[in-house]
């Protein structure tokens, strides 16, 4: 398989990265990455919460996406205690991180915050199997968007169904709502999203025809004195109407650790490129998402198609929770570097810096060789 550049999708091969960078040897990588991006990839053995401190846990790693028609249909789900560096350095505010999350881990990558990209088409069928054998609580999964039979809704208090430690369970959900979907833990909520129990699960239609550039995005707002917690780093009373977000993200990071080409979410586009790019709302908050100089048309919500006739020329989407927007556009700016950010401009800060959190950008291929670019990437932790 490939590996590919930018936001989980289809963007550039790392190949093709180094190429648009200068650089022209694939060994030349070694070493851009950060000591927290090097240890994602550590065993993933599961150690108990009376065994373990944080310091043992493996970071996450970025969501992958699951072409689960290429499996047969089925998926296997697990739960992971991880480290999750939202940011690791000290530039822009950093360093971010969350000393415990539960990460979301399908078969054998590793686990992610968000949870991994579940792909599928219209018509199929998906056999999730939430292994909880190595847990430490119940879990259950939820699937918004799709039709399916009650006992299959996740939803512990009204299926009478929950994945208790040690145990699994399969879900049968079928594909039979095409378009852009959320899942997530349905047991205690407001406190398992909150500790990375969320991701997207996406149903192409019959004969989809994809763009050029196709990424999936996840936003979230969180409070971070929730994974302290469950680390032992934080004594507070958790109340979801005291919860106090201070930290905001874009697939799992905050600015500028987003722009990095390998951990973060860059939108990377050739002049003339078809974009699409599937946004989802993880968190408690309504974001309204903004992206410099290129005007695009929303064209799916929730997994309904917007009739053409509705569409029309906008700048700001604003994505209410668990709300899905497919969006697209024509890279035909002038290349360059360009900003996506929540335009509440308290979430694009880590802390009290300016910029941070929720921002990415769009980046054109034909500029990557210059100093404002590599200038970026230092900040974020990649050296090219």
């Amino acid at each position: 398989m490939t590996t590919r550049i930018g936001a989980p999708g289809t963007g550039l091969s790392r190949r093709e990265f180094l190429a648009a960078t200068g650089v022209t040897s694939v060994s030349a990588l070694a070493g851009c990455s950060t000591s927290g991006a090097d240890e994602s990839a550590a065993a993933t053995d599961t150690p108990t919460e009376t065994q373990a401190t944080s310091a043992d846990l493996p970071y996450t790693s970025p969501p992958a996406v699951v072409d689960v028609d290429e499996q047969g249909g089925e998926v296997t789900m697990r739960t992971q205690q991880a480290r999750h560096a939202v940011h690791p350095l000290d530039t822009m505010g950093g360093p971010v991180e969350f000393p415990r999350v539960w990460a979301f881990q399908a078969d054998d990558n590793d686990p992610s915050v968000p949870g991994p990209i579940l792909r599928t088409t219209e018509g199929n069928a998906m056999e999730v199997t939430l292994d909880n054998t190595d847990g430490r609580r119940p879990h259950t999964i939820h699937f918004h968007g799709v039709r399916k039979t009650w006992e299959n809704d996740g939803v512990p208090t009204t299926t009478g169904i929950q994945v208790p430690p040690g145990e699994t369970h399969t879900y049968e959900i079928p594909a039979n709502v095409p378009g852009t979907h959320f899942y997530h833990c349905h047991f205690q909520t407001h406190r398992h999203i909150d500790m990375g129990m969320y991701g997207i699960y996406r149903v192409d239609p019959e004969g989809y025809e994809p763009a050029d550039r196709e990424y999936f995005m996840t936003i979230k707002d969180w409070d971070s004195r929730v994974p302290r917690k469950w680390a032992g780093e934080a004594d507070f009373t958790y109340n979801s109407a005291s919860r106090n977000p201070d930290v905001f993200t874009v697939n799992g990071k905050s600015a500028p650790r987003t722009l990095h080409p390998e951990e973060g979410s860059p939108i990377i586009v050739d002049e003339g490129d078809s974009v699409r790019i599937h946004l989802v709302n993880g968190g408690y908050m309504s974001h309204p998402m903004h992206i410099h100089n290129h005007r695009f048309q929303r064209v799916e919500k929730d997994g309904g198609t917007i009739p053409e006739a509705a569409r029309h020329d906008m700048d700001v989407t604003n994505v209410a929770p668990a709300e899905r927007h497919t969006i697209e556009f024509t890279a035909d700016a002038d290349p360059g570097i360009y900003l996506m950010h929540c335009h509440k401009v308290n979430h694009v800060m880590n802390g009290t810096f300016y910029p941070g959190g929720m921002l990415t950008g769009v980046v054109y291929r034909s500029v990557m060789d210059t100093d404002i670019f590599n200038q970026l990437m230092e900040y974020a932790g990649y050296s090219t």
